[in-house]
This record gives C-alpha cells, structure tokens and sequence, in this order.
C-alpha cells in the first residue's frame, strides 16, 4: 500500500510548471489594522516532531494533558501552565484523551496504554495491532480507538482487553493521518479513509448506520484518492462531514441519509458557529455557507497556499493559523481577517479551544495558551 506521508507530500504530485505563476506559491500576507489584543497567558515547549498534527490535547477540570512523540506525558495546571507531573512513555503515535478518570495515548507500535490521571501511573496496555494516529474516545465502559489500517477497535476501560472490533475497506491510496472518532448519545461516528461515515453503538460496537461522504469518479488511484481524515461534526441533528477530494456532506440522524452535500475537499472538520457553516478547503481558501439555507456567503482568498492549520470558535471569532507561525483572527459574519499575531518560528500545527482559552501547537511541539 502506498501511503502519502503527510498532507504537505502532495505537492510533490503536482504536474505541471511555469516560468511565469507558481500555482503552489503561498500568498504573502497583506497589512492590517489588529483589532483584537492577542496575549500568551504561558507557553511549554515539548520534544520531537508534530508532522501530521495529530498530537492534541485533553483535558478534565482544572488540568490539560498534553503528550509529545518523544513518549512524554505531563499534567499541566491550566491556569498558569505548571507541570504537576510527568512520567515518560515509549514514542507515542498520537496525542492524549482523557476522561473518566484515565488518560489514552498510543504508542508507535501498537499499544494503546491507559493511566491515572491523578499521577500518571500506568494502569493497563493492550496491543491493537496497528498505528493509532488519532485520538480515542473513552465512555464508562468502553475505549474506542481508530488504527491507521481502518479498523474500529472497542477496549475495556477497567483491563483493556479487546471487547469488538469492525474493519473498513481500506483503499489502496490514503493520505497520512486517522480521524478520531465522535461520541453522542452512547452512538459513535467515525469517518473512514474510504470516505464513508460510520455510526456504531459504543457498548457492542454493532453497526448502527453508514452512508458515502462522497464517491470515486476519477480514473486513477490518485483521483480516487477521498481520503476522510477529519471527525465529524454533530448538532441539532445533523452530522457534518468533509473529505479530501469529496464533499462537504450533511447527515440527517433521524433519517439516516444524506440530505445535502458540496463538492469540497478539505482535511478538517466544518466549524459551525454564528449562524454559519466554515470550511477550510485543502488549499488554504477558507468558505462559508448560511447554516440555515446552506447558500454560500463569502470567500477568504487571502491564505491560499500557506498550509492552514484547523479552524475553532473562540470568542465569537474564527481562528486558523498558518505555516509562518502565525494565528489569523477572522470575522466569520464577513470573512475579512480583524486581527493577527506571530507566535511561533514554525508553521502552526493544530488549535483547540476550551472555556475562556485558546491553545495552540506547532510541528516542533510548542505548547501555547492564549487569551483574545
């Protein structure tokens, strides 16, 4: 199987030249005005490196856990980013999730190890036969993990032993890199690399429902390629899904079907907020639709090329950060960018936002909590 090592490989499969327009050029970014006062409230810097950015954060009540490639694993105070205590693991394949009491990481041979979340001590490891790259999912019985060879695995929370498993189609050519799965109402859905969406109950791993995010049409692998590496994105009945190559797909629940769908390719999951629905598409051009008439409404050409980071709510506000270490601050009713500050030296991996902060990651594993 051929794999591509990261998103960023694909512009070695561009064909075409010019002495004249570089399609792959990043756009240089434009003066502004800030609008908005951008401030590091504390900042830790970890070890290796964050290729793929699928090294996210956990978190439960007043800590975040944060792990690096290196196999180290730290609890740190939120408020003032403090590290409680750390203990150190094997080269992890991905980053943490937490809940329940336990913390998740994943090793890069296989192991999926829980632990205390009040010390860090080791409390059981199974071995799941392939490279997690994602997140799991943790319920009061069960831990649901995603490998990167398709298969849906359903672990004991209390001995780790493997209670179901389901496997997709894997198909030839995938992009590097494994959707987390999304817990709702004790259903799990999870988006496949064979661009299907996938709901199973969590407790038996029973297959609930699935339906295609989008279809091959082209004539080779490389077209065929609709790899689905983002969650999906649950609300109000609907589940929103996006693809490379594919669609921007909505899901009714209750109807178990498609009900609308958008020729789109993008590596991150939508995000909805304000009355409106965000996508960042795989060349850094960011659109909108009305969520309630699903009409397009605007259109951010201004980072097309400079490898955006996921978008997040924060404070009313869309956030996306680019590969020149900076964060972009950008009015979703509009789309024209308010405000923008450099973090980092190198290209911003991934962001998540939780109660009043927003936290940042880098591909050199630099850890930043920031406050707009």
């Amino acid at each position: 199987m051929f794999i591509l090592s990261s998103c960023s490989s694909l512009d070695g499969l561009r064909f075409w030249k010019s002495d004249e327009v570089d399609p792959d050029e990043p756009k240089e970014l434009y003066k502004i005005e800030n609008k908005k006062d951008v401030q590091i409230i504390w900042d830790i810097s970890f070890k290796g490196e964050n290729e793929i950015g699928n090294f996210e954060p956990a978190f439960s009540s007043k800590s975040i856990f944060f792990a690096d490639s290196q196999g180290t694993l730290s609890s740190i105070d939120i408020s003032n980013g403090t590290i409680d205590w750390s203990t150190e693991l094997n080269f992890l394949a991905s980053g943490t999730a937490a809940g329940f009491g336990i913390i998740i990481v994943a090793d890069v041979d296989g192991n999926v190890i829980a632990l205390d979340q009040k010390d860090g001590s080791k409390l059981w490891s199974t071995n799941v036969k392939g490279e997690v790259l994602s997140k799991s999912v943790i319920d009061t019985k069960i831990v649901a993990v995603k490998t990167g060879s398709g298969e849906l695995i359903g672990l004991n929370k209390q001995t780790g032993e493997i209670e179901w498993s389901y496997r997709s189609k894997l198909p030839a050519l995938t992009v590097r890199g494994s959707s987390s799965p999304v817990m709702v109402d004790s259903l799990l859905y999870t988006s496949f690399d064979n661009g299907r969406l996938g709901v199973f109950e969590i407790d038996s791993g029973f297959p609930i429902w699935d339906g295609a995010i989008s279809y091959v049409s082209g004539s080779s692998e490389l077209e065929n390629l609709i790899d689905a590496d983002s969650s999906p994105v649950i609300e109000g009945g609907l589940v929103y899904t996006t693809n490379y190559q594919g669609n921007l797909n909505i899901f009714d629940i209750a109807q178990r079907r498609s009900v609308w769908s958008y020729k789109i390719s993008s590596f991150y999951s939508p995000v909805l907020m304000r009355g409106m629905l965000v996508v960042v598409e795989d060349n850094s051009k960011i659109k909108s639709f009305s969520s309630k008439s699903l009409q397009e409404s605007w259109i951010n050409e201004d980072y097309i090329n400079r490898n955006l980071s996921n978008a997040v709510s924060y404070k009313g506000n869309l956030i996306v950060g680019d590969f020149e270490g900076y964060i972009h601050i950008i009015d979703p009713l509009n789309g024209k960018t308010i405000s923008r500050k450099k973090l980092s030296k190198k290209p911003i991996k991934s962001l998540f936002s939780r109660s009043n902060s927003l936290y940042v990651i880098d591909d050199s594993f630099n850890l930043f909590s920031i406050n707009i």
